[in-house]
């Protein structure tokens, strides 16, 4: 299993993007991030300066990534 980095939630939301989602809409300090193709999820990225390792976890499992797949989208 590889190590999760620290990374913020723009950073998160970068990769992502790169992944397919594009940005939905944004409420307070939450990012909203709509898949294109399907099947359409839904993930909220909060906009923080540094996301907790659970979260980060549970953003990757809602997103249909696998931790090592995220790392190649963040680089």
């Amino acid at each position: 299993m590889s190590r999760l980095p620290s990374v913020s939630g723009r950073e998160v939301v970068a990769a992502l993007r790169k992944a397919g989602f594009e940005k939905d809409r944004q409420k307070g300090s939450h990012i909203i991030l709509r898949q294109v193709a399907s099947p359409h999820r839904r993930l909220t990225v909060p906009d923080h300066r540094e996301l907790g390792k659970g979260l980060l976890r549970s953003i990757i499992r809602e997103a249909g990534l696998t931790v090592e797949e995220l790392l190649a989208l963040l680089r």
